[in-house]
């Protein structure tokens, strides 16, 4: 990943309807989003200069919005038009996109209903979200304390910035211990997802199995993957699941924007090695987004 500050970089951000150089590109320091996580985000990825599943991450950002009490003042194909306009102008064939709608500073304390609702997006060249070492071998996970919360106490289908917090918290804990990321229990102590993706398991009965997204987003890189293994036939079950049960397990990998089709090789004390079906789905998905395949994903077992 990118080790340049990103504050501090060439190109322009797309803001309120402007485009302006990336360093004046600023919020006030009493922006309520800030202070009170009042603000809604989206990660999409650009391939060949076509943004993947655009329309479906603009909608879901409005929607975000929504369930965070606020409008934001576009329309989705306004946003889409936003999208493509800042790739454009940084010259972004391949990269990812993050737009971001927040509440503004007019108002400072809990409530902010006078607040105005400010929208930016960036875009910046990105490559792979873990080496290709860790796709060749699959990533390595722990299990984190922290749990996502019950559906009563957030608005856990909104892609919410203050939901992110305690995926922060679970991700870096495990990165002191030297893995590559944190699996999430629900608060009922069942398999939920990844710090930033869903989760799949092929189990042993020779079916893909994953997580109700009940209380975690439901991802579009998900949704994407379970259309795609049924095209090959294969019977994909939304459920329940325990955390023993990744004792069954003979392959796992993660999905999402982000991390696209990631292998998992460890889990806690548990062993995968990723197989044919792992290795399919992440070319699937490649080919459905326009990549190649890279050497490392090909020849992964």
């Amino acid at each position: 990943m990118a080790t340049q500050a990103y504050d501090d970089r060439d190109g322009v951000i797309w803001q309120d309807g402007t485009l302006v150089p990336w360093r004046e590109a600023k919020l006030h320091v009493l922006s309520h989003g800030l202070h009170y996580a009042s603000a809604v985000f989206e990660g999409e990825r650009a391939y060949g200069g076509t943004i993947f599943k655009l329309t479906e991450h603009s909608e879901r950002l409005v929607a975000s919005g929504r369930m965070l009490g606020f409008e934001i003042p576009w329309s989705v194909d306004a946003i889409n038009r936003a999208c493509e306009e800042v790739c454009r102008a940084n010259g972004i064939e391949d990269g990812y996109i993050r737009p971001i709608a927040w509440r503004g500073s007019e108002m400072m304390g809990v409530s902010a209903q006078k607040s105005r609702i400010h929208l930016a997006i960036a875009a910046w060249r990105w490559g792979s979200y873990f080496d290709e070492q860790a796709f060749a071998k699959g990533i390595r996970m722990k299990t984190s304390t922290w749990r996502r919360p019950p559906p009563e106490c957030a608005p856990v289908h909104a892609k919410a910035t203050g939901l992110y917090m305690i995926c922060t918290l679970s991700k870096h804990a495990m990165e002191a211990q030297g893995y590559h990321d944190a699996l999430m229990l629900d608060w009922r102590g069942h398999v939920a997802e990844a710090t930033g993706a869903n989760i799949f398991l092929l189990m042993r009965d020779g079916r893909l199995h994953t997580p109700t997204p009940d209380c975690f987003l439901d991802g579009i890189t998900r949704r994407t993957v379970i259309g795609l293994a049924r095209n090959r036939g294969i019977e994909v079950i939304e459920r329940a699941i325990r955390l023993e049960e990744l004792a069954g397990a003979t392959e796992v990998f993660l999905t999402g924007t982000a991390a696209e089709v990631t292998p998992v090789g460890e889990i806690d004390d548990y062993r995968f090695v990723p197989g044919e079906l792992t290795r399919t789905l992440m070319q699937d998905y490649r080919a459905a987004t326009g990549q190649t395949v890279s050497k490392a994903a090909a020849t992964a077992a």
